[in-house]
């Protein structure tokens, strides 16, 4: 095995126990947590879209339950339950 891989394995394994065991995260790792860039993660913050805390005015950190809970909002419907309110609301009568 090439010394490149084994320090990719180590440097995926290192995210995957940090995400797992952190709870406070830097723009770096909030960033790479999300699958983001960070200039992206910047915009959104700037933006006042994602809850960050700023302790010192200047840099950011991230709740990681916080930005997780942020990823599960404006949840999309499936194709069957977008069928089954259909289906009630034909069965209701529809508008009144």
């Amino acid at each position: 095995m090439s010394e490149n891989f084994i320090n990719d394995v180590a440097d995926v394994l290192k995210d995957k126990t940090l995400f797992c065991t952190k709870e406070v995260l830097t723009s770096n790792e909030a960033a790479r947590y999300l699958g983001i860039s960070k200039s992206y993660l910047y915009k959104l913050t700037m933006r006042q879209q994602i809850p960050h805390y700023k302790p010192m005015g200047k840099m950011c950190y991230f709740n990681r339950v916080e930005l997780e809970q942020w990823l599960q909002t404006n949840r999309c419907a499936t194709g069957g339950e977008l069928n089954q309110q259909a289906q009630t609301f034909c069965m209701r009568g529809g508008a009144r």
